[in-house]
């Protein structure tokens, strides 16, 4: 067997995969999930939003009685931790194409008293119904051939602490937005980049809830550096992705008072504009 063909049958497949082990909740009681948050997808000292949306939302995903994510709205608390955790969801509605929900992670702290590190309000359908009527003036981001792109492991780690997230994604940066890299970054508030999951798996609208939190920050190409934690993010989901990797673009128009928002849009290997996004961050000034 040739090396490509090797690699091939290697191939992760959806619901089969390191992510979609991860991310599955075990559910102790209607309406209660328990989790074990892995310390794969933690950056720095704290778990990836994005994942930690993509926990919730499978959580929703089977208290509902819609299959897809169609809209996202997370408010991160505090800051979550590898280990066990419990999500509580709740049917506020459900419709005939849109049903929502609300959902909410909790930890433990060091004394033993609950606290809730997230809460999310979310409306589900089935993307697989939605008419094929698409009209658009928003085109693809404009991104080298992935050959032509750089990863994580073509440099040094951008942060202190723990990137273990970064080897489970396969993530190919537009070399346009990887000034901060080299110690010149550029003043704009751009990061581009090939987005996978490193053990190929194709995505899926769940893991497009992590695709739009996945990439460096933006804060990172205005010349900070440091955690950049998120506050708020909000996705939505456009249409169910086609195989092949993603292409990401995340711009930042704005910061101030020691905040940003971050404006991300997902694209397919089809050039459909899959996910779309906007989070506000803060950033550590000085």
């Amino acid at each position: 067997m040739s090396e490509a063909a090797s690699a091939a049958a290697r191939r992760a497949t959806i619901g089969d995969s390191e992510f979609d082990r991860d991310t599955a909740v075990t559910r102790r009681a209607p309406g209660v999930y328990d989790i074990d948050l892995s310390a794969g997808w933690t950056i720095i000292s704290a778990v990836n939003g994005g994942y930690l949306l993509a926990v919730l939302g499978r959580a929703l995903a089977d208290a509902l009685p819609h299959p897809d994510p169609f809209t996202v709205s997370a408010h991160y608390l505090t800051a979550s931790q590898p280990g066990p955790a419990v999500v509580r969801t709740d049917v506020v509605r459900a419709g005939r194409t849109l049903s929502t929900g609300q959902a909410s992670l909790f930890q433990y702290d060091e004394e033993g008293r609950e606290v809730e590190r997230i809460r999310v309000l979310a409306s589900y359908g089935d993307l697989a119904a939605l008419p094929d009527d698409v009209r658009t003036t928003a085109k693809p981001p404009a991104l080298p051939p992935m050959e032509h792109c750089f990863g994580p492991e073509d440099g040094p780690k951008p942060v202190d602490g723990s990137s273990a997230i970064a080897d489970r994604l396969m993530l190919k940066l537009d070399p346009a937005t990887l000034g901060w890299a080299l110690g010149q970054p550029s003043g704009k508030g751009e990061m581009r980049a090939w987005f996978g999951l490193a053990d190929g798996r194709d995505p899926d609208p769940l893991s497009l809830l992590l695709a739009v939190d996945a990439l460096p920050p933006t804060a990172f190409e205005m010349g900070l550096k440091g955690w950049v934690p998120t506050v708020e993010l909000t996705v939505h989901v456009r249409a169910r992705p086609a195989a092949g990797p993603l292409r990401v673009a995340i711009t930042t128009r704005n910061l101030a008072g020691g905040f940003l928002e971050e404006d991300a849009e997902v694209w397919d290997s089809a050039d459909r504009l899959v996910a779309q996004s906007r989070q506000l961050a803060r950033v550590r000034l000085g």
